[in-house]
This record gives C-alpha cells, structure tokens and sequence, in this order.
C-alpha cells in the first residue's frame, strides 16, 4: 500500500502514489478503508466470508476530469460502507476515459461491514485540497509532512483530506 496520512486543521488528509492511474485508485481505497479500522477490524476483515462482484462509478457531480472520478470513488466506497454495509477489502481497477468520459470498472471484495470494528467515521470525502496528476519520469514530488515521503515518477499521486 502506498498511502500515508497528513493532519489538517480539524480534518486528515491522504497522499496516495501509485505507477499508473488504476494502482493510485487501488492504493486510495486501501488506505481509506486502513484509517477507518481498528487494529481488531484489519484482523476481523482476514477472516469475514468475503462476497465478489464489480463496482462502476462514474463522476455525478461537479467536473468530468480525473480529480472528480477520483472523488467519486472514494465516494462510492464510503457509500457502500455505510449504507450497503459492503465493506471493501479487494479490488482491482481498470480507470478509463472513454467517449461518456471517466469510468472506473472494479472487481471487488467486500465484507459485512457490521462485522468490522471501526476507530475513525469519514464524514465526506471533500474537494479541499483535492489533486490528481500525473508524474513524469525523473520527476520529484516533495512533501511537506514529515511522515510522508518524496515520490519520483513516472507515476501518479493523489492529495484528499477527509471531513471527520
């Protein structure tokens, strides 16, 4: 997993990397689901009868571009969480941006999130701060938290902070 944690005023951001667009996507929704959990949820996760299927979102509101189907997904995942009780604790990603605009197709694991013991709620994924982009080769990202570190493409990263 490719994701660490930086603190905002009243909120928790997170900076995910990844080598291409469907590994970033892949590594945010692990380590949003990581953050919410408590030590004793990761291990009831190991062990839950896990159900399959595919997820397809598609950005609803406010832009078309990659920031708000990032946005979107995360978004999705915390909806299936609370409302679904779908806890996801798998998936591989396929991000594509066809004629109808930014898609992301998803084989997922998810659990009976009421079988998971929880440390954190997200309130909303929120747009402050929000950055996707892509980085080129030879090309460094600093950081400005200390617990986070550089990142030197190619590949992609990610900024969102979560209203908790």
């Amino acid at each position: 997993m490719s994701s660490w944690l930086w603190p905002t005023t009243a909120d928790v951001g997170m900076r995910v990397f990844g080598h291409g667009l469907a590994h970033l996507f892949e590594d945010a929704a692990y380590g949003m689901m990581s953050y919410l959990m408590s030590e004793q949820g990761l291990l009831s996760a190991q062990s839950v009868i896990r159900t399959s299927g595919e997820w397809n979102v598609r950005p609803q509101h406010g832009g078309k571009g990659v920031e708000a189907l990032y946005l979107a997904w995360l978004d999705e995942i915390l909806y299936r969480a609370e409302v679904r009780q779908e806890w996801l604790v798998e998936c591989q990603v396929r991000v594509t941006d066809g004629a109808e605009g930014w898609e992301v197709n998803a084989q997922v694991s998810w659990v009976d999130a009421q079988k998971i013991e929880r440390e954190v709620e997200i309130k909303a994924v929120t747009t402050h701060r929000l950055v996707v982009c892509q980085v080129e080769a030879g090309q460094t990202v600093q950081s400005e938290w200390n617990d986070v570190p550089a990142f030197e493409g190619p590949g992609w990263y990610a900024d969102v902070v979560f209203d908790i």
